[in-house]
């Protein structure tokens, strides 16, 4: 692992936890946690754990359902799947590699287990106006609660870039429980990379908040089989 490298714009990061923090910590939690972790024969992600406190989340208006674009991207492209028929189920054969039409919908309908093994493959779905009612009825049980309800698309929409406009998308949600994990790169990316796409989403975060860092109670930061390091 390459030796940490400060960055000089960030003498001071955002506020967190009631206090200001030196973005040398966000850097050396980072660092801790990819110290934490034995060299694996996979890639691994570096996540962060969110502890919320003081929040109501049996509302649904309390709970954080946010998207956020990382500056540094994901690490790996976003897995996108798109409904479609006709010419664009065609042109979307070119850019994703799953593209589902109506008889694979009522296919899945029927199968639970493998609408669910689908939900989880993918970060997003994506799909034609015209096939939104019969997705929400027929996978609406199985997408909904997870977050993955399609994006329509209209007909003459650059497909294209509506898919290219999800790869630096991470999903933010606590759903309703109190500790949630988001990804926010990999063990490739540098530490810099890391520290700015974690500060960008513990700011999201922070806005969503009533209280905002007060609603905090912790937060720690991981690698896929690694120790957990608190930052705050």
């Amino acid at each position: 692992m390459s030796p940490t490298r400060y960055r000089s714009r960030d003498v001071i990061s955002p506020y967190y936890g009631g206090e200001t923090i030196a973005s040398n910590k966000v850097n050396q939690v980072i660092e801790d946690a990819l110290k934490s972790d034995k060299e694996r024969k996979f890639v691994e992600t570096v996540e962060v754990a969110i502890n919320l406190r003081d929040v109501d989340l049996q509302n649904p208006q309390k709970r954080i359902n946010a998207e956020v674009a990382l500056p540094h991207g994901r690490g790996r492209p976003a897995r996108v799947a798109v409904f479609a028929q006709g010419e664009m189920a065609v042109i979307s054969k070119k850019i994703v590699d799953t593209v589902l039409g109506p008889e694979q919908i009522d296919e899945l309908s029927e199968n639970k287990r493998e609408a669910r093994k689908l939900a989880d493959k993918f970060d997003f779905f994506v799909a034609e106006t015209g096939l939104m009612a019969t997705i929400g009825k027929s996978l609406g049980v199985v997408l909904g609660p997870r977050g993955k309800m399609p994006r329509p698309i209209p007909p003459q929409a650059d497909i294209e870039r509506i898919i290219n406009s999800l790869t630096n998308l991470v999903p933010v949600r606590s759903k309703d429980r109190p500790t949630f994990h988001v990804p926010f790169g990999n063990i490739s990316m540098s530490q810099d990379q890391l520290a700015e796409n974690l500060e960008t989403i513990l700011k999201r975060v922070e806005s969503n908040l009533d209280r905002g860092s007060d609603n905090i109670a912790s937060i720690w930061v991981k690698t896929t089989m690694g120790k957990a390091v608190r930052l705050g």
